[in-house]
């Protein structure tokens, strides 16, 4: 499926294979469809791994990897490529500790099998692109921006969020979609005005 620019003009897709993809695309790509992905997640990396204390920097190692990839060729089906993405970061660390604990993992047989990892140039870039999405966290509203931050650092469910801020779910779920919202429009290039208040 092809995209219309504003011009009218159709854009080449960018799931196209081969097609190299920009990095304002992969960014609101991201925000639209990987983000709203972090509760499967972080349910499905709670579940595989053992220490609890990774789970935080093995999240952000596949929001790495995922941009990356995106990079090269934007997949089809977001969720089962962030599910595999995370599947394959799990292998690779037990194989790099060398000594697997058989209690370390759930499923062994649910990880299936390794892919290579980026060089540390792919990496670079992609933790380049997160900063950018901080920098684009930091001008969001303070409510909005404490809902994100509770929700898709912090990965608490909406009720907390709420306990949390004092207030009521639905509101939770007004300010999370405002900020994925403002979050579109800053990644995609427009100009946010900080005299909105939340």
């Amino acid at each position: 499926m092809a995209e219309i620019s504003e011009t009218g003009r159709e854009i080449a897709d960018p799931r196209q294979h081969g097609a190299a993809v920009n990095t304002r695309t992969v960014a609101m790509w991201f925000i639209r469809e990987v983000l709203p992905l972090e509760p499967i997640l972080m349910q499905y990396l709670h579940h595989n791994w053992r220490n609890r204390s990774d789970i935080v920097d093995l999240r952000q190692e596949v929001y790495a990897r995922v941009c990356l990839s995106a990079q090269k060729q934007i997949p089809d089906h977001p969720r089962r490529f962030v599910l595999t993405t995370a599947r394959n970061l799990l292998i690779n660390k037990l194989r790099d500790a060398h000594v697997v604990p058989i209690e370390i993992i759930a499923d062994v047989d649910a990880l299936g099998m390794a892919m290579e990892e980026p060089g540390p140039d792919q990496i670079a870039i992609a933790r380049d692109e997160l900063r950018r999405l901080q920098a684009a966290l930091d001008q969001l509203p303070a409510r909005c921006r404490e809902a994100m931050t509770l929700a898709h650092i912090e990965g608490l469910a909406g009720h907390e969020i709420a306990a949390r801020m004092g207030i009521s779910p639905s509101m939770v779920s007004a300010h999370l979609n405002k900020g994925l919202r403002i979050l579109a429009d800053i990644m995609h290039g427009e100009v946010f005005t900080a005299g909105e208040k939340s």
